[in-house]
């Protein structure tokens, strides 16, 4: 008789040693960062939906945050950022896969055709638009009155992804954010590269020190509620937000 010796945790304990390992590769990270150059040319982000709408995000960034919702569970999600939809619609099937929870998306201009994508969408029932500048005093107001008391809550960064936005959005959404959960800053990859390999073609050109890594950087010298979570980010080659994955450690 065959002994099928259950060796989930011995596997788990593997994959972590090498997500580990691969996190301190910086030659891999390096011929990532490269390849995701070369496929930027063919705007490689943009090329993949979610349930049928553009989801703006690379894989491996999909994955990882399906593994964060999935492990922490949490009540509450706001995504500073709609674009397209896809993203919100993403992490809205997640949360209806668990049974619970709903997405807050934050957009200073959420354009109409975009808002007919999630709104006619099957997961929109558990969507809430809110219009308006993220780090506005009115829209502050407005998401925190979608979180519940007692509420797990997850962050998602991802709008105008300058220095100073970025870090004004760190502040105003950090403190709320729950013991355990996420706070993901998107496209800290920018802060890996050099003036001359950052992207040109978007509405903002973003160079090394004025974009997310930096001010994630920043926040994290002044809050020691959150740390980059060396698991999940050492996993993050081919990925948009190499470092962007905080756990909230602080109450």
């Amino acid at each position: 008789m065959i002994n099928m010796k259950d060796d989930r945790a011995a596997f788990q304990e593997n994959r972590t040693k090498k997500a580990l390992e691969m996190g301190l590769d910086k030659e891999v990270f390096r011929e990532s960062i490269d390849l995701a150059l070369s496929l930027n040319k063919y705007e490689y982000s943009y090329l993949w939906n979610w349930m049928g709408v553009p989801i703006i995000q690379l894989p491996a960034d999909v994955m990882a945050t399906q593994e964060v919702i999935w492990e922490t569970k949490p009540d509450v999600i706001i995504e500073s950022g709609v674009a397209r939809g896809g993203s919100v619609l993403f992490m809205a099937s997640i949360l209806e896969v668990l049974g619970n929870g709903k997405i807050v998306g934050v957009d200073i201009d959420i354009r109409p055709h975009n808002r007919d994508s999630i709104e006619s969408h099957p997961m929109s029932k558990r969507i809430k638009l809110i219009e308006g500048g993220a780090t506005e005093t009115e829209t502050l107001a407005k998401v925190r009155r979608e979180i519940p008391d007692g509420a797990r809550v997850m962050v998602v960064l991802d709008s105008d992804h300058s220095y100073q936005h970025v870090l004004e959005e760190c502040r105003a959404y950090g403190p709320m954010v729950t013991k355990g959960c996420f706070l993901v800053v998107a496209d800290t990859l920018l802060g890996h590269l050099d003036q001359d390999e950052a992207p040109k073609a978007r509405s903002q050109f973003l160079s090394s020190g004025n974009e997310p890594l930096a001010a994630v950087n920043e926040y994290l010298k002044e809050t020691t509620n959150f740390v980059v979570d060396p698991e999940v980010n050492g996993k993050l080659i081919m990925s948009s937000s190499p470092g962007g994955y905080l756990r909230c450690v602080g109450d």
